[in-house]
């Protein structure tokens, strides 16, 4: 399962289909030990980092319906068990606590991240490290969607992101994952950051990719360029 996030509206947790750049940083900087009051660090990662993302396989979205009675009390539903007060008072006790969470199941995606200031700490060798014995547990999105696999795969030399990605296998491409939600595509979706050249057929689109860490919001919008590549360019440009 996959839960990667999007611009929350009221108690719904909206989510969608790849990850943003604030979300990867967050996921690198957990691997790296890097704690949630080092923004400086956090905000950094996120500048630093250029992403390239291949959606492999779509599985299924289901919505999760949460409800819980709290105690002003408990100690179980805070960071740490440190007690904090709620926005409207004790009052916000007296009814259950409720929310919907949207998931992602049996989905295969592959990252491409190259660094700008390459030889700055953490580089890429410090980050493949990291993600292989990282400092706290992984998790995407939210606690309960835990990595099925190892998630670094290998370094790569290319002339782009989306050359990268053409050199790393597809996964999922068996008859219990393939495409679940459309089985007769042929042709799998990339998004490329803006640095990268817009290849033929892309389109420009904006979204929701930078937390402001300091403040702890997510702020303004980036364009990126989102398309369809053909299947057999990956199968065949892979190699180990």
């Amino acid at each position: 399962m996959v839960a990667f996030g999007d611009t929350m509206i009221d108690s719904l947790g909206r989510i969608r289909e790849t990850p943003s750049l604030s979300a990867v940083s967050g996921l690198l900087g957990n691997a790296l030990g890097v704690r949630r009051e080092e923004t400086g660090k956090l905000s950094r990662l996120q500048d630093r980092m250029v992403l390239a993302c291949r959606l492999d396989t779509v599985g299924g979205r289901f919505r999760d319906f949460q409800t819980a009675q709290l105690n002003g009390k408990d100690r179980g539903w805070t960071t740490s068990g440190q007690i904090q007060e709620r926005a409207g008072g004790a009052n916000t006790f007296d009814s259950p606590h409720i929310r919907e969470r949207d998931y992602d199941s049996d989905v295969r995606i592959a990252l491409a991240i190259r660094l700008r200031d390459a030889d700055e700490s953490p580089t890429l060798d410090e980050i493949a490290h990291a993600v292989q014995w990282p400092a706290r547990p992984l998790f995407f999105g939210r606690k309960c969607c835990l990595p099925s696999a190892p998630i670094f795969d290998r370094f790569v030399e290319a002339d782009g992101a989306l050359d990268a990605l053409k050199r790393v296998p597809l996964r999922g491409t068996d008859s219990q994952y393939r495409w679940k939600s459309d089985p007769t595509s042929a042709r799998v979706v990339v998004t490329l950051a803006p640095d990268e050249v817009c290849p033929d057929g892309f389109e420009t689109v904006y979204s929701t990719e930078r937390r402001d860490w300091p403040a702890g919001v997510h702020a303004g919008e980036q364009r990126c360029f989102r398309g369809t590549v053909d299947r057999a360019v990956f199968t065949e440009g892979a190699g180990e």
